[in-house]
Parts: C-alpha cells; sequence; structure tokens
C-alpha cells in the first residue's frame, strides 16, 4: 500500500458461499456480466475511435510482413472480440502489432503464409500452457533496457523496409541488405508513390500541430486516418498510377496447413512468437493499468490480471491463426487511444473488433482505393517511433545504454530471437561486473581517518577492505563511508569484527552514506535480535523476561534527535510553513501492534490518522454518539479535503474479542459504551440474509477473524451515513476503501470493491510491490 490512497485490486474467484446467500453483482466496468450486456455510450465512442487508428494499421502491418492483407482484418477482429472478452486487462486493445512485424515477414519468406499460420496458432497453445502455470509476472522480470532495445530494433528493421515502398520499391530480406539497396532505390524512384507517401508522412506529422479551434476540432480525427484518408484523395481525384490494396474475395482466402519444416526450427518460430507477443502484451496491461489510474475522471476499472491476460491473448492467437491471420498482442498506441478516448469497461475493445468485421465485409470497395505507399509510410512512422527517446532517456539514466544498444544492434543483424539472447547475456555480465566491481580508498582529513568504499560490498572485496582497514592506526577516529546498496554477511562480519577491535583499543568508528548521512553500526553481539524498533517492543533477547522502563522514551527521543531529526527536519519544516496537506484519512484501531506508518510506508504529512478501540465510526445521532470521530471526519473531508479514507481493521482485535464474548456484567463501563457502535457489525456476522466476508479467496479461520473483517464493512456503511461524506461521495471527489492487516503474517487486505450503493465483502491479499528507487520530497 502506498502512502498515498490504497490501490484497488480484482476480485478473486468466488469460493463457498452460505446456502440461501444472494450473489452480488460485479461493477459494471469489469465489463463480464453473463447475465446482462449494458454499453456505455462511452465505451461505443471509444470503440469508433480505436477502429479508425485500427483499420490503416492493420493493413499497414499486414502489408509490411508480406502476408495477405486479409490477415490483418482478420487479426484487428479476432484481437478486438477473442482477447478482448477474455483477456484479464479491460482497456487494452489487442491485434496485429509492430513490435512482431519484422519476426512475422521472416517466418512467411521462409516457411510460407499456411505455415506460418499454424505456428500462430502453436503460439497461442503455449500462451494458454504458460498462463496455466501462472507465470506472467515472471515475464516482466526481463530487463527493461532488453525489451527496449528489441522494440526499437524491431522498428529501425520495419522503418528501413517500409522505406523503399515508401520511394515505389520492393523492400529487401534483411535490414543490412536494404541498407545497401537503398542508393539504387533513390535513383529509380517512383514519382506517384513518394507522392502519395509524401503526403502521408506529412499529415501524420502536422495533424496533432494544427494551431488554434481548427486544430482542436481536426484533431478528433485520428492522425493515422487523416493521412491515409488524404493519400487516398490525392491519388484517385489526380488519377496517379501507383500500386494500391487489392483484397480478394474471402472466399479465397488461405487457412493454415500442417507445420512444413525442420522441427528445431519450427521450434524455435514458436518460441519467438509466444516470447514477442507475450512480453509485448503483459508490458502493454501494465502501461495500460498506469493510463487508467491516472485519468482523474473515471469509473472503478479493475486493475489487470495478468495471467488471464496471457491467456486471452493465447485463445485469441489460435482463433486467428486458424482463420489465416496474423499473429497478436497487445498494442500501446492502440490501448492508450481507448483511455483517452473514454472507454471504461472491456466493450469498447470488442466493439472495434465488430467494427473491423464490418467493414472487411461492407467496405472493400473503398479499401481497394488506398495507395500501398500511404500504408507503407504509416507503418514506417510507427517503426521510428517504436526507438522512443523516453526509453533512451531512462536507460540512460540507470546506466543501461551498453545493453540497450547491443540488444537494438543484435535485433537488427541477427533477428529478434538472437538479438534477445546477446541483450540477456550482456546484461548479465553487466550486472556481474557491477557487483564485483567496488572501489575502496582512504585517506586523512583534519586528523580524522575515512575510509570510502564504493560499489557493492561481497566476499571478494573482503580481502581488500581487510587490507584497508588493517592500516589504519590504532585509537585513531575513522569514518567509514558505504555507497552501495547490498553488503553480503562476509563484508558485515569482517565491518564488525574490525570495528569491536578498533572501539576496544580506544577508537572510534562512524559509518556515513555517500550524503553524509550517518548509519546505525551494526548491532552488538548481547542484543544481535534487535532491530530498529526493538526498543518499543516487549521482546526477549535472551530468557530473561524485559519490562518496559521509564528511561525508554527520553532514550527513544534522544535516539530520534541524533538518528533521524537530522534527515527529516527539512520536510518538517516545509510542512510547518504550508500547512498539512494530507491525501488520506486513515482510520484504525488503537491497537499497540498497529504502526500506520510502517504498513502503509507514510511520511510525515501524508495521513490524517484516527484510532480508537475497534476502528469504529459512530453513526450520526446515534446514543451515546463520540463526537471526536465525527468531527475528525468532518474536519478531513470538508476542511483538509482528502481524496479517500480507509478503515483499517486487524487480526486479534481485542474489541472484537470483547463483542463476541459479549458483556460480563451489568456496570456500563466506558468500554462497554463505546463497543455499544460495533453491535451493527455483529448483527450483521451474525445475520442469514447477508454473505460471509471472505479474505483471499478463503474463509476467516474463526469467528473473531470473521467479526474482525465483517467490521471494516460495516463501519464503511456508517461513513456513508455522515453528511460530509454521503456529499463528497454524490460529486465523486471522495473514495472510501477498506483494509485488513493480518498481525501474524504481517499481510495486507484490501475489500475488493466498494461503491456507493453495495460492498462485495472480499477482501484480497496485497502484494508486495517491484523494487524502486524513489527521490525523498525532503
Amino acid at each position: 500500500m502506498s502512502a498515498c490512497a490504497p490501490t484497488r485490486t480484482d476480485n478473486p474467484s468466488r469460493t463457498s458461499r452460505k446456502p440461501g446467500k444472494t450473489r452480488k453483482s460485479r461493477p459494471a466496468s469489469d465489463g463480464s456480466d453473463r447475465h446482462r450486456f449494458r454499453i456505455a455510450g462511452a465505451d461505443l465512442s471509444a470503440s469508433i475511435s480505436v477502429f479508425l487508428i485500427a483499420l490503416p494499421l492493420s493493413l499497414g502491418i499486414a502489408l509490411a510482413t508480406g502476408a495477405p492483407l486479409q490477415a490483418g482484418l482478420v487479426a484487428g477482429a479476432v484481437g478486438g472480440i477473442v482477447a478482448g472478452r477474455l483477456g484479464g486487462s479491460p482497456l487494452q486493445v489487442s491485434g496485429p502489432a509492430a513490435g512482431l512485424t519484422v519476426v512475422t515477414a521472416d517466418l512467411i519468406q521462409q516457411y510460407g503464409w499456411r505455415t506460418t499460420c499454424a505456428i500462430t496458432v502453436l503460439a497461442g497453445i503455449a500462451q494458454l500452457g504458460l498462463a496455466a502455470l501462472r507465470v506472467a509476472r515472471s515475464a516482466l522480470a526481463v530487463s527493461p533496457a532488453i525489451v527496449h532495445g528489441m522494440i526499437a530494433g524491431i522498428g529501425v528493421t520495419i522503418a528501413l523496409a517500409q522505406l523503399h515502398i515508401v520511394l515505389g520499391g520492393t523492400p529487401q530480406s534483411s535490414a543490412i541488405d536494404n541498407v545497401r539497396a537503398l542508393p539504387a532505390q533513390l535513383a529509380g524512384l517512383h514519382p506517384a508513390a513518394a507522392i502519395a507517401s509524401a503526403l502521408t508522412l506529412a499529415v501524420l506529422l502536422l495533424w496533432t500541430r494544427i494551431p488554434g479551434r481548427a486544430g482542436r476540432m481536426v484533431r478528433k480525427i485520428p492522425a493515422a486516418l487523416a493521412a491515409v484518408a488524404a493519400a487516398t484523395m490525392l491519388a484517385t481525384f489526380a488519377g496517379l498510377s501507383l500500386p494500391r490494396v487489392d483484397l480478394p474475395s474471402w472466399r479465397s482466402h488461405a487457412l493454415p496447413e500442417l507445420p512444413q519444416g525442420p522441427v528445431l526450427g519450427i521450434l524455435a518460430a514458436v518460441l519467438t512468437i509466444t516470447l514477442v507477443t507475450s512480453v509485448q502484451s503483459l508490458l502493454s496491461a501494465v502501461a495500460v493499468d498506469r493510463l487508467v489510474a491516472a485519468r482523474k475522471e473515471h469509473p472503478l476499472v479493475h486493475r489487470s490480471k495478468l495471467d488471464r491476460e496471457l491467456a486471452g491473448q493465447g485463445a485469441a492467437n489460435v482463433v486467428s491463426g486458424a482463420l489465416g491471420g496474423l499473429p497478436i498482442a497487445g498494442v500501446s498506441v492502440r490501448s492508450a487511444a481507448n483511455v483517452s478516448a473514454g472507454g471504461v469497461s472491456r466493450h469498447s475493445t470488442m466493439l472495434h473488433g465488430l467494427w473491423i468485421v464490418l467493414a472487411a465485409l461492407f467496405l472493400v470497395p473503398l479499401l481497394d482505393l488506398i495507395p500501398l505507399g500511404a500504408l507503407a509510410a504509416l507503418v514506417m512512422v510507427v517503426g521510428v517511433q517504436m526507438v522512443s527517446i523516453a526509453h533512451l532517456r531512462s536507460v540512460r539514466r540507470n546506466r543501461e545504454m551498453l545493453v540497450y544498444a547491443v540488444t537494438l544492434a543484435s535485433v537488427v543483424l541477427a533477428g529478434v530471437l538472437e538479438g534477445v539472447a546477446v541483450g540477456i547475456a550482456v546484461a548479465v555480465a553487466v550486472a556481474l561486473r557491477r557487483l564485483t566491481r567496488t572501489r575502496i580508498t582512504a585517506d586523512e582529513q583534519e586528523g580524522v581517518h575515512r575510509v570510502r568504499a564504493r560499489g557493492q560490498l561481497t566476499f571478494l572485496a573482503v580481502p581488500r577492505l581487510s587490507r584497508t582497514l588493517g592500516q589504519l592506526p590504532q585509537g585513531a577516529a575513522c569514518v567509514i563511508e558505504l555507497d552501495g546498496s547490498f553488503m553480503d554477511h562476509a563484508a558485515y562480519e569482517a565491518l564488525h569484527g574490525w570495528q569491536a577491535s578498533h572501539v576496544a583499543q580506544g577508537g572510534t568508528v562512524e559509518f556515513t552514506g555517500r550524503a553524509g548521512g550517518r548509519i546505525s553500526e551494526p548491532a552488538s553481539e548481547t542484543h544481535g535480535c534487535c532491530r530498529p524498533w526493538t526498543p518499543w517492543r516487549n521482546h526477549h533477547c535472551d530468557d530473561r523476561p524485559r519490562r518496559a522502563k521509564a528511561h525508554q522514551l527520553a532514550s527513544g527521543l534522544s535516539s530520534f534527535q541524533r538518528n533521524t531529526a537530522p534527515l527529516v527536519r527539512d520536510e518538517l519544516a516545509r510542512l510547518a510553513r504550508e500547512g498539512q496537506r494530507p491525501s488520506q484519512l486513515f482510520l484504525t484501531c488503537a491497537d499497540s501492534r498497529l504502526v500506520t506508518s510502517m504498513i502503509t510506508a507514510s511520511g510525515p504529512g501524508d495521513l490524517f490518522t484516527v484510532r480508537n478501540v475497534g476502528n469504529l465510526v459512530p453513526l450520526p445521532g446515534a446514543e451515546s454518539s463520540d463526537d471526536s470521530v465525527a468531527a475528525a471526519i468532518e474536519y478531513a473531508v470538508d476542511v483538509l479535503e482528502v481524496d479517500s479514507i480507509t478503515i483499517c481493521g486487524h487480526s486479534g482485535c481485542g474489541a472484537m474479542q470483547a463483542l463476541l464474548n459479549g458483556p460480563s456484567g451489568s456496570v456500563q463501563t466506558p468500554l462497554r459504551r463505546w463497543l455499544r457502535h460495533g453491535q451493527p457489525s455483529l448483527d450483521r456476522m451474525r445475520s442469514r440474509h447477508r454473505s460471509w466476508a471472505r479474505i483471499s479467496g478463503r474463509m476467516p479461520t474463526d469467528a473473531v477473524e470473521q467479526l474482525c473483517l465483517t467490521n471494516v464493512v460495516q463501519q464503511l456503511e456508517h461513513l456513508r451515513a455522515h453528511e460530509s461524506v454521503a456529499r463528497r461521495l454524490a460529486e465523486g471527489t471522495l473514495e472510501l476503501h477498506g483494509m485488513y492487516f493480518h498481525v501474524g503474517e504481517a499481510q495486507a487486505y484490501l475489500l475488493a470493491s466498494s461503491d456507493e450503493h453495495e460492498i462485495d465483502e472480499v477482501f484480497d491479499r496485497v502484494a508486495p510491490a517491484p523494487f524502486a528507487l524513489q527521490k525523498s520530497r525532503a
């Protein structure tokens, strides 16, 4: 969970439910309601926008591969309908992808078109197998430099090949041959084809730069459609003699045949198609999630289920290959258009596939007017755009330019599969070099001996480290500057042993980072089990029980002033000047085991936190209501204008146990009066008219856990009864989230759905986020 609002996740598969319980409907944005098929107006308009982009691109990619032009239309339709319906990314648009152009063209040239269709079917079956093994996340482990280098290499190859068609010629079999043949192609320029292509390129490049009101109006038409339409009208009305689209009758459409060729070659082809389509589709799905999250106004759209998306892509490739279509993958450009056009469910993707079917059946005479040079120019621009400047900057910033450049060159010179293999080998070599490269220096300044260690400290660096440390004079003041993100056990023991010996001889040792920030010393032998938060927990470093001592508070404050205050002083000073602007109200239990900043990875100014016994939200006007909770809610919603409110329960809640056990006497103590606000949660759990809450696809382990989960759901309903919350929800400017933290597992769970009308009582496990370096706001 981030420091901001919790992220909504998809519903898991439903497990056992109590007899007589009604099944709750899924959010509309999932687009998978089996009983109703309702199409939102936003989906309809988005599907048309995507269709207008996909139609010329599907024809252009088919032309670039050397496949029948109908194959591009088949792939576009199947990608929209099959992958759109079965895939796990609701707003991702699938179809023939430019990234597959080079691979497919090589297969057609080597094995023929019908065998290539069979290879596509086998690749789809392989994707289904990978999805069944649930390895989709593993595909994202490939270095971004390799992926970007592969895509850029494919883009360069596409651009070089299509340049020959733009000039009125025929591309060669390889990128090197295309470069060698370019002078002769320029000498034998085809004027009509060059004019149509030049107009296409001009419209593509200038369409989004038209200024003023006219520019805003014309930009509603996709640049790809406008460019191809302009070239078509020029060629038609000017009577230019040049090659055009020629869609033969569907009766003569070629279907797959049994693969013919060497077995190892066929297997390598299947592996290549599977690799490229899977990686491109999964990366595109992740990118779509980011685009949806960045969209300011949108209904609930589930995050992508990558294994399901991989299965959907596999099914689409099986169908496309069987119907004589090109290989299919998720496409970032069309997916981004779908998101920006306001698509809200998978219906937009499916409808765009339907429009392609109708165009293939009824618009053939119009499509036959399109010059091939216009389609080639369109695909050439797409190829050039695949060499992304943003990717280059990212790779350079992360010092991966060598991996990127070698992968790009290898793909252009040798092929996709070979290029990726070379890129992986170079990436491994670079990683090993960085792991083993450590620079250790020592100097003296004003009587202080400073040792600097640049790079990772592993056992390979221990001899040099020990030699440098051994040369420091006894009893001297020493500063050890560590500039690396990794230290193995051997290096740690070497530092720890030297520190203990040096301090025993009267010296001092201080560990710092590169910026000079002080690093806590290694734990002592006596308290090796301790962690930074150890002084505040009732732990046992040995067999003797320890009690909290009176000086712990002062000791902790002293530690804060020494270690933490210098790091956060600037940030706290900024907050003191600007005031607090938290993004979220976080209402949780007063239990000492819940450290909100730790489990949410938040810092100063991120959360407006309210804690009470049992994370309860009294209903407005309830008997013995607590105005402090209502006041905090009103202040957070109306004054601080938070974007979301989270109610967080936890396992082993003492308040829920007391509520479940019932009153032990007749005396109404403050605690018993307070727990009255949890009675609706107990009634909800015992009701036969409501389904039980579930946690990550399983039922709760006992009644206490069931009540803890149910209480989160019930308190969210209480929260909606507050006037300020109801008003912001109606305006669409506030989100509510439910959360459950299992203390024993150190595992957070998020409530799958909490829309305005009903709550789906399923808590999904929060997976660890991928490692990322983030800049401090301070």
